[in-house]
Parts: structure tokens; sequence; C-alpha cells
């Protein structure tokens, strides 16, 4: 016998992120690809696992300050003769979307996949140096 440690709020971080999701575009996605989100000083970094989608199923895109990363993976095709004992591994639609910072470049954002990893990077905008003016006499 198993015993397995039971966390409700666990169960619960699930349903809300569920919920979140769904309000947020009307549909259930098939799957959520984990991200890491990196701040270096010149630039952000968003790194997406998507294993087994193909760069021309992936878009992404910057509208009004939130980066919205979406696409489609695809079922593998099976013979008639596969006996499937069992499947784990998600297909369908993704969905992510991020608020950028106003120190974000939106012009510049560039995006590459490379061995199941999708990396964004988010170039920032340079800090603007405050100055002293000075005050003349009329």
């Amino acid at each position: 016998m198993k015993i397995a440690r039971f966390d409700p709020w666990s169960t619960f971080d699930l349903l809300q992120r569920d919920l979140n999701r769904t309000a947020a575009t009307g549909k259930t996605p098939g799957w959520v690809p984990a991200v890491d989100i990196i701040e270096e000083k010149d630039r952000f970094v968003i790194r997406a696992d998507v294993p087994g989608v193909s760069p021309a199923n992936i878009d992404v895109s910057m509208d009004a300050g939130v980066l919205t990363i979406n696409g489609v993976r695809h079922a593998e095709e099976r013979g008639e003769d596969a006996d499937v004992q069992r499947t784990e591994r998600s297909t369908g639609r993704f969905l992510r979307r991020f608020t950028l910072p106003e120190t974000a470049d939106s012009e510049g954002i560039t995006a590459r996949s490379s061995k199941g990893i999708l990396e964004v990077a988010i170039p920032k905008l340079p800090e603007v140096q405050a100055r002293q003016i000075t005050v003349e006499a009329a």
C-alpha cells in the first residue's frame, strides 16, 4: 500500500489556474507549457517547454503590453494495430499570456525554438537618466 500525502491547497491552486485560463480565453486549452522567466541586466527571457511542437505551430504576439504565446501540439499518428496502454502526454492547443513591464521594448522582441524549448527574448528600454535643468533669470 502506498501512502500519499494529501495537500488540499495544491488541488485548489490547480483548480484556480484552470478557472483563470478558461475565463481569459473562453475555452480550455489542451495543455499548458511550463515556463521560466528570467530577468537579466539588459533583457527579460521567457523559456517555455514545448517538446514535439514545430516552430511553424507556435505564434508569439504582443498587444497592449501583453505577450501571448499560443500554438498546437498534434497527436502522433498510430497504426491500426497499435493498442495504446497509457497516454500521458497532452496534445491540442496551448496558451500563455504575460503582462510585460513598462521597461520592456516591444519592438525588439525575438523568439526561437530549439530542442523543444521556445525562448522569447524581450530587450529592456534604455534607462532615462535624470538630468539637472538650470533655471535662467528672465
